[in-house]
């Protein structure tokens, strides 16, 4: 459920203690029509079927879209949702997700907005679905990124993995629940973010199993990278286990670029920048390379590389 525009949570609130939302919103928006997209793909239809969906925000205005997406038993699907616009702005966008029996959805989601971003996801997998999701957050005054997973049947599988690029005085908080609630279920949350000038990052985490969740397998890890000493990351990993049989893990690491590898590569001919720069590049291209689709792939490294030209 997106957020309600006359009753916006609170930095009191545990999960919000890291986001202001109220202080970034702009004043005087002007509401626009609420748009709801649908997809819809019945019993058994797969077979490389793509679908890209554009977000525009608009200079001066509160969009609320919906994106609703079922995926009966058997169906396939990769997803690319894209969010730009140019302006101040509140684009407060909802995202719903059903994943029938054997389902599978690959999902790429590309923030490049210059507005205040708020976009919430429920996600709700059956026995042995599978749901690969990746975010680059790249633009955004605020973007608030957050995900809500059921895992409802046994076997299902529930991979989210990111890359966040942050400068000027640019927000990004990413926040994720993942329920597991039948056993033999598997999740990863995996998240890289570089970080620069006077640059904020939030990366809230958390795996909740219940007690039929046995044999759990879950992991979780946030590896932030700083390249100014004003920047800030803030991690919250949390484990809340009912469950006696299950694996698992969580993990967060926050620093600068090692002096040694820099001094090696400095060594072999290459400048500072350049050193810097391939570092850099592959720190990020680990949590790239959870995407499956080989041209989302490819344009979200070179994204990164141009925007790692103009930060180095």
């Amino acid at each position: 459920m997106r957020l309600a525009p006359d009753n916006l949570p609170a930095p009191k609130q545990e999960e919000w203690k890291y986001t202001n939302i109220s202080k970034a919103i702009p004043q005087n928006l002007t509401r626009a029509d609420d748009k709801e997209i649908v997809i819809h793909k019945n019993r058994g239809q797969s077979g490389g079927q793509v679908e890209e969906i554009l977000f525009t925000g608009r200079d001066g205005m509160l969009q609320a879209p919906v994106l609703k997406v079922v995926l009966d038993e058997g169906a396939e699907l990769t997803l690319i949702e894209r969010h730009t616009g140019a302006g101040s702005y509140w684009k407060n966008t909802a995202v719903e997700i059903t994943l029938g029996t054997n389902a599978r959805l690959h999902h790429y989601r590309i923030i490049e907005d210059t507005g205040v971003i708020t976009i919430n996801t429920v996600l709700s997998q059956k026995q042995d679905s599978f749901y690969n999701g990746f975010t680059l957050i790249k633009g955004g005054a605020l973007v608030r990124n957050e995900t809500h997973a059921a895992l409802t049947g046994k076997n299902a599988e529930c991979d989210i993995s990111g890359v966040n690029l942050l400068k000027g005085k640019q927000h990004a908080d990413t926040t994720i629940v993942i329920t597991h609630e039948a056993p033999h279920c598997r999740s990863s949350q995996f998240f890289r973010s570089v970080l620069g000038d006077e640059s904020r990052g939030v990366f809230q985490g958390k795996i909740h199993v219940r007690q039929a969740a046995q044999k759990t397998d879950g992991y979780q890890l946030s590896n932030a990278l700083l390249l100014s000493d004003r920047a800030e990351m803030d991690t919250k990993p949390e484990l809340e286990i009912y469950a006696d049989d299950v694996k698992c893990s969580h993990g967060a690491t926050c620093g600068q670029l090692d002096d040694e590898p820099l001094f090696y590569l400095r060594s072999r001919g290459l400048t500072e920048v350049e050193a810097r720069m391939l570092l850099v590049q592959a720190f990020v291209d680990e949590a790239v390379e959870k995407v499956a689709d080989e041209k989302t792939q490819v344009f979200v490294k070179e994204t990164a590389s141009l925007w790692l030209k103009g930060v180095l």
